[in-house]
């Protein structure tokens, strides 16, 4: 079985890339290294954040790493919260107040439409092996709704549907959402690599 570390302490998205993974790899991520540093994530793009995260945790631990940054991208906000978004309201992984936060600013907006997207880096021994991105569009409803997810889930409806993330659960989800369309150029760059 092979060993892939996910660079990230979000048990939410362990699980999404575990289940996506499926079996033939053992996933774990940051919480079984509490040793490891944390990775400031000071760039100005997904691709940089991720890359940051990837490179500097497989200089640490051997095998093959992954990270992954995302977030959402609302058009009326010129694309904000994006990288920002897990600390849209100053408080880092706080989904109730970035979601409070994203319904105030846009309470006057009519047009919602925005998207998620995701950037994945694959690193080992320090240097970055491939990269990855994957979006989804949608808009962003006025209200929560939806017990299931995470982060903007109960806010975002994606195209093509009439329930948010939160509502479509983690199996629709786990088919269209943005991590899911990196995590399928992931599985086939793994593939590849391992044939």
């Amino acid at each position: 079985m092979q060993k892939l570390l996910v660079a990230t302490g979000n048990a939410h998205k362990t699980e999404e890339i575990r289940a996506m993974l499926g079996a033939g790899y053992e996933v774990t991520d940051l919480k079984s290294h509490p040793e490891l540093p944390k990775v400031d994530e000071t760039g100005t793009t997904f691709l940089e954040n991720a890359t940051l995260k990837a490179v500097e945790i497989s200089r640490e631990v051997p095998g093959l790493i992954l990270s992954d940054d995302s977030g959402l991208e609302v058009d009326a906000l010129g694309g904000a919260p994006g990288v920002y978004s897990a600390r849209y309201a100053g408080e880092d992984g706080n989904d109730e107040a970035n979601n409070a936060k994203l319904l105030t600013e846009l309470a006057d907006v009519e047009e919602r439409r925005a998207r998620f997207r995701c950037v994945m880096v694959l690193a080992e021994n320090g240097e970055t092996l491939a990269h990855f991105d994957g979006a989804v569009e949608g808009r962003i409803i006025t209200e929560r709704l939806g017990d299931g997810g995470f982060g903007y889930d109960p806010l975002f409806v994606p195209e093509g549907h009439e329930q948010s993330f939160a509502e479509l659960g983690d199996e629709v989800k786990n088919t269209l959402s943005h991590r899911a369309r990196a995590m399928e150029k992931v599985c086939r760059w793994l593939a590849d690599r391992n044939s």
